[in-house]
C-alpha cells in the first residue's frame, strides 16, 4: 500500500534518468520523495509489486497491470516527431523480415507493434523480444529495431533506416502521444499528487536553460501537457492496442476531480473501429453523435478519410443545376421553390432557355448538368426522352438526371413499370442519378414534412432497379427539420445496406434544412450539428468512397472545416441553384473561390474530369493524376 503521509517516511518515487524525464523530477523534494532510478519497465515493475508508490510509468502499464491512477497534468509525450522512440535498421521497413523489441519501454514496443499493422504495412513482420537496451546491436541485416530514450538520439551511422515513432502516429490519428505518465494506485496520498506536480511546475521552466544539444529536444519534440488533446490520443492508442490483443483494457483514469473521464472508454473502440472502417451498427452510430465530442469524431472520420484517400487531393466539378420546371403536386412543406400549376411564376423551361444555360455552363469548361424538377403531372416519359436526346445530341455535357421521386413520378404519370421507365431514361442519355428527394429515410419523418412524397422504400426501390441497370448515383440526407438522431443512424443504414448490394452510390452528401419560406420548423440545423453528422456519416458508411462537403447550406468557412472531418470532395462550382436559395440560402462560389477554399483548408484542388458509363459502372474518364476517386455531384 502507498504510504499516506512524509511523516513517517518519504513516499518511494520509480523514475526514468532519460533527458525528457529531468524537467519532470529535477525539483521533486528529497524530503518528500525517496527516488528509485531505471529504466521504465522497471519503473512499472515497482509500481506493480508495491516497492514504489508513485511513478513516471509507461502508459501501457496502465491497460496491462493494476488499477492505477494517472496525476493530472503532466506527462510525457509528443505531437509529431519525438526524436527519441524509433523503430531503427540497416535497410528499409519494407525489406525487414523481423523486428526486435527493445525491453526498456513497453509502452514504445506496443506502439511500434500497432504501427507496424497499421500505417507502416508490416502486419505480417516476426517481433521478438529482446533484453532492455540492446534494441540498436540487434538491428542487422534484414531486422530491425525499436529503440528509446537517449540511445535513439545517438545512433551509429549504419542505422540509415530511422522511423520516429511519435511522427507516424501524428500523421496515421493527428493525435499527440502519451510515452509516460505519473501514475500510482487508488488511494495515492494527496500529498504525494501534489508533491509530483509542483516539481513539474518548477522544472518546465528550466528547459529554456538546458544545455544547447538538449534544448530543442526538450522544448519542441517533447510534449509535457496532459490536456484534453493528450488524453484524446492516450485513450486511442488504448483502443488500437485492445484490440489488436496486445492490452488488457483501455480505460483511462485520473486522480482527483478528473477521475471521471468526459466519455466513456467504449467510444473510442467505436471511433477506433470506424477510423479502420469496421462496420458500426445504428445504435453505436447514435451513441457516437449524441456521446462523443465533436473533434473526437472528426478525427475519426478524418481518418477514415485518408485510409481510402491518402494524398492530399479534394476534388471538385463544374455543373450546373437546371430545374426544368417548378411545378409540382406534392407541396411538400419544406420546399420554398414549387409552385402549383396555375401559379404566376411557375414555368417549363422552353429549349431555348434550356440551350443559354447549357452554353454558359460549357464556356466556364462544365462538363455536368444537374437536371432536376418539380413533379409535373403535364410531363410524361415522352418528354424525358425528347429532352435528353436534345441534349445529347448538341451538347458534350453528361447528364447526371432525375431524382428517384422523379423517376417514380414518371413511372405513375405514364404508367410504366419501374423497369421500363428507367430502361427508356438510360437509352434516352441519362448518365448517372442524383440522389435528391431522400430528404430522412423514415417514413414518420416524410409524412411529417412531406406527406405527398413517394415512401422510404420506393426512394431506395428506385435507385435498387438504377444500380441493377448500372446507373451510378449519389446518395443524400437533409436533415434537421426535428428528426431523431435514430432517425438519421436509419437513414444511412438503409442506404448502406443498398449499396452492399451493387456498389452503385458514388458518393454521399448532407445538408442542413434551410427553413426560410417554408412551413417546417426547423430543428438543430447549426454549423456543428452539420459538422458532427457529417463525419459521423463517414464512419457510418463504411462502404462509400466518397464524402462531399456541402458548402451551399453552411458556407464556405464550415465547408473547409468538414475537410479535416471525413470530406474528400468539394462538390461543385454551380452556375446555377434555385432550390436551396429560394429557402434562404446565399452562398454562391466562382471556380477560383472553390480552389482558394480548398487550398487555404490545406489541401490540393484538383478539377474532375468525369462521365459515368452507365453499362460498366465505372467512369469513362478519369481526374487529374494523383487525385482521389471521384463522385458526382448532388
Amino acid at each position: 500500500m502507498p504510504a499516506e503521509s512524509p511523516s513517517s517516511a518519504p513516499f518511494k518515487v520509480a523514475c526514468v534518468g532519460y533527458t525528457n524525464a529531468w524537467p519532470l523530477t529535477r525539483y521533486l523534494d528529497p524530503a518528500q520523495f525517496e527516488m528509485l532510478h531505471c529504466v521504465p519497465s522497471e519503473a512499472a515493475r515497482l509500481l506493480r509489486t508495491g516497492d514504489a508508490d508513485v511513478g513516471l510509468v509507461p502508459v501501457a502499464a496502465l491497460f496491462n497491470d493494476d488499477d492505477y491512477r494517472i496525476v493530472p497534468g503532466y506527462c510525457i509525450g509528443c505531437d509529431g516527431d519525438v526524436q527519441s522512440v524509433l523503430l531503427v535498421g540497416e535497410t528499409p521497413v519494407e525489406e525487414w523480415d523481423s523486428v526486435a523489441l527493445d525491453g526498456e519501454s513497453r509502452t514504445s514496443v506496443l506502439l511500434a507493434q500497432i504501427l507496424l499493422r497499421g500505417p507502416l504495412g508490416r502486419p505480417d513482420v516476426r517481433v521478438f523480444p529482446v533484453d532492455a537496451g540492446t534494441g540498436a546491436f540487434h538491428a542487422q541485416g534484414r531486422t530491425g529495431a525499436v529503440v528509446i530514450g537517449d540511445a535513439a538520439r545517438n545512433l551509429p551511422d549504419r542505422l540509415t533506416t530511422r522511423i520516429d515513432l511519435g511522427r507516424v502516429w501524428k500523421e496515421w490519428t493527428g493525435l499527440p502521444f502519451v510515452f509516460a505518465v505519473w501514475a500510482g494506485r487508488p488511494g495515492l496520498s494527496e500529498q504525494a499528487i501534489a508533491g509530483v506536480r509542483a516539481a513539474a511546475i518548477a522544472g518546465l521552466p528550466e528547459r529554456l536553460v538546458a544545455p544547447e544539444a538538449d534544448r530543442a529536444y526538450l522544448t519542441e519534440a517533447i510534449r509535457y501537457e496532459l490536456d484534453d488533446r493528450a488524453l484524446m490520443g492516450l485513450r486511442r492508442f488504448a483502443a488500437l492496442g485492445r484490440r489488436a490483443g496486445l492490452m488488457a483494457r483501455e480505460d483511462v483514469r485520473l486522480f482527483g476531480p478528473q477521475a471521471t473521464a468526459r466519455r466513456r472508454p467504449d467510444l473510442d473502440s467505436l471511433l477506433a473501429r470506424g477510423a479502420e472502417g469496421g462496420r458500426l451498427t445504428l445504435e453505436e452510430g447514435v451513441r457516437l453523435e449524441t456521446e462523443a465530442r465533436l473533434e473526437d469524431i472528426g478525427n475519426a472520420a478524418h481518418l477514415r478519410r485518408l485510409a481510402l484517400h491518402p494524398g492530399p487531393e479534394v476534388t471538385y466539378i463544374i455543373s450546373r443545376n437546371i430545374n426544368y420546371t417548378n411545378i409540382c403536386v406534392t407541396a411538400c412543406k419544406f420546399c420554398a421553390f414549387y409552385r402549383p400549376k396555375n401559379h404566376p411564376e411557375a414555368y417549363t423551361l422552353t429549349k431555348d432557355q434550356l440551350h443559354q444555360k447549357v452554353t454558359e455552363l460549357e464556356a466556364q469548361g462544365g462538363i455536368e448538368i444537374l437536371l432536376q424538377g418539380g413533379l409535373n403531372l403535364a410531363l410524361g416519359i415522352e418528354y424525358y426522352e425528347d429532352l435528353f436526346q436534345w441534349i445529347k445530341k448538341n451538347y458534350s455535357v453528361a447528364l447526371h438526371a432525375l431524382s428517384p421521386e422523379e423517376v417514380f413520378h414518371i413511372m405513375s404519370v405514364s404508367k410504366l413499370t419501374m423497369e421500363q421507365t428507367m430502361d427508356r431514361l438510360i437509352a434516352a442519355g441519362m448518365d448517372s442519378m442524383p440522389g435528391g428527394g431522400a430528404e430522412v429515410l423514415n417514413d414518420d419523418v416524410r409524412k411529417k414534412i412531406a406527406p405527398l412524397k413517394c415512401t422510404s422504400d420506393e426512394w431506395l426501390a428506385v435507385m435498387r432497379m438504377a444500380h441493377q441497370k448500372g446507373l451510378r448515383s449519389s446518395a443524400t440526407m437533409m436533415f434537421g427539420v426535428g428528426e431523431t438522431s435514430a432517425h438519421r443512424m436509419e437513414h444511412l443504414v438503409r442506404l448502406r445496406d443498398l449499396q452492399d448490394e451493387y456498389r452503385g452510390f458514388t458518393a454521399f452528401i448532407c445538408w442542413t434544412f434551410v427553413p426560410d419560406n417554408t412551413y417546417v420548423q426547423p430543428g438543430n440545423n447549426t454549423a456543428a450539428a452539420y459538422l458532427r453528422t457529417n463525419a459521423v456519416s463517414r464512419l457510418m458508411l463504411d462502404n462509400f468512397d466518397n464524402v462531399q462537403a456541402s458548402w451551399v447550406t453552411q458556407g464556405p468557412g464550415v465547408a473547409q472545416a468538414s475537410l479535416t472531418m471525413g470530406c474528400n470532395d468539394f462538390g461543385s462550382v454551380m452556375l446555377e441553384e434555385n432550390v436551396v436559395s429560394a429557402a434562404g440560402s446565399t452562398w454562391a462560389m466562382t471556380i477560383d473561390d472553390v480552389e482558394h477554399n480548398i487550398r487555404t483548408a490545406g489541401f490540393v484542388p484538383v478539377r474532375r474530369n468525369m462521365r459515368y458509363d452507365h453499362l460498366t459502372m465505372g467512369p469513362t474518364a478519369g481526374v487529374a493524376a494523383g487525385s482521389s476517386a471521384p463522385s458526382p455531384a448532388k
